[in-house]
């Protein structure tokens, strides 16, 4: 591993967390992604962020990874700027599928960078339901790479309609 990180101490509580870059990089954000289609099988992902730089950065990488994980040829489906309510629903209205949504706090020199994985039930990711499985994959270097281009997913923009106050979607 080219720039290795601490496994234990970053991947938890539903995904990875951590200050960026003293112990988080955007390499994460493509490991986190290749992971979570590899361990949940999945053909389609939705994600979203919530606007700030570091999180659209963090997102394109995860982005990368989801559909560049083996031979899933996983459709990734951004929600673009999109709040946990909406990505919740969005994944519900999809059959349940997985996703993930990265979110930055912090003043810009002293940025902390949440990644927040998704599984059925719109619940995050613990120890039972495969965020072990991925810390154990990232921490022994067995990120999933591509198999073949033919095998590749593709990223597709997904629009939700707007949530005006007290609106029901």
């Amino acid at each position: 591993m080219l720039n290795p990180i601490d496994t234990d101490m970053v991947i938890r509580d539903g995904g990875a967390h951590g200050r960026y870059p003293a112990e988080i990089h955007e390499a994460v954000g493509w490991w986190l992604g290749a992971c979570l289609v590899t361990v949940l099988k999945a053909h389609r992902i939705v994600v979203a962020h919530d606007g700030r730089g570091s999180s659209v950065v963090f997102l394109q990488r995860f982005c990368r990874g989801a559909i560049n994980a083996q031979h899933h040829a996983c459709t990734v489906l951004t929600l673009r700027v999109a709040d946990e309510d909406i990505l919740l629903r969005t994944m519900a209205e999809l059959s349940d599928v997985p996703g993930a949504r990265v979110s930055t706090t912090g003043p810009e020199d002293a940025e902390t960078v949440s990644l927040v994985l998704y599984g059925s039930g719109g619940k995050p990711l613990d120890g039972d339901t495969g965020l072990a499985t991925i810390r154990q994959m990232i921490a022994d270097d067995r990120v999933p790479i591509p198999v073949n281009e033919a095998a590749k997913g593709r990223i597709e923009h997904y629009p939700h309609p707007p949530i005006r106050d007290g609106a029901k979607w």
